[in-house]
């Protein structure tokens, strides 16, 4: 049977502190993003009208985000941007990243976080509205470094889907959707991943008040219903 990851504070009671450390002090990342932070204007962002709103949906692979995103975009007028969506898309235009994210999401890895955000931050100059859903991002101290200084809008609602590990690798397996990535071996490692480097922006945004914790276990209604008051407040 699968290990079972029941809640946050039974993942951070098990992680290991060296690798945390490394991870959430974000060794190596000045390498890649030496220059200043830029603020919004500096970045293109705020030739929209208004400022962005920006929310982020965080959970391992299965845990439904896709599909709740859905729920929350169209009940409250959000535009739903899937990072996993992006990176898949950018594979099937054959775009002169296609083959490097191909290679990585294959291993179960995490696409850079300069090319990730590039085309967030394109998708979001590009989106209809001004509020957005930005499904699976970020997935590392590393992309929130990224994000913060290539787009720099702080996000106003972090949730977070919780859900055992056998639960998550049982829906990936079923849900048939032809993705690259949905098989045991690649699975076990992007929960792995997901794991090890997702656990410091969890604690980085809990501990800025942020973070919503929502149960993952029930059917799509009954998980809906728990986001709900979040948003309608």
């Amino acid at each position: 049977m699968w290990r079972r990851v029941s809640s946050l504070s039974n993942i951070l009671s098990v992680a290991k502190p060296s690798l945390l450390y490394q991870v959430a002090h974000g060794r190596h990342i000045l390498k890649a993003f030496s220059t200043e932070a830029l603020n919004p204007a500096d970045a293109g962002i705020l030739s929209k009208t208004t400022s962005p709103t920006i929310n982020f949906v965080l959970g391992g692979p299965g845990v439904g985000k896709g599909t709740q995103c859905t729920r929350i975009a169209e009940t409250y007028g959000f535009t739903h941007l899937s990072v996993g969506d992006m990176l898949r898309k950018e594979i099937s235009s054959n775009s002169e990243y296609g083959d490097m994210i191909l290679e990585t999401i294959t291993k179960g890895k995490i696409v850079s976080s300069e090319v990730t955000v590039k085309l967030l931050k394109s998708a979001i100059e590009s989106g209809e509205t001004d509020r957005f859903l930005i499904d699976g991002f970020p997935r590392s101290e590393e992309n929130r470094v990224a994000y913060e200084q290539i787009i720099g809008i702080e996000p106003e609602v972090v949730l977070f889907f919780e859900c055992n590990e056998e639960e998550m690798m049982k829906r990936v397996l079923h849900r048939n959707q032809g993705r690259v990535d949905d098989n045991i071996i690649t699975t076990k490692e992007r929960l792995r991943v997901f794991e090890a480097y997702s656990l410091p922006v969890i604690r980085y945004y809990s501990q800025k008040g942020k973070l919503h914790k929502i149960n993952a276990i029930g059917t799509e209604d009954e998980i809906f219903e728990r986001v709900r008051p979040i948003f309608a407040a």
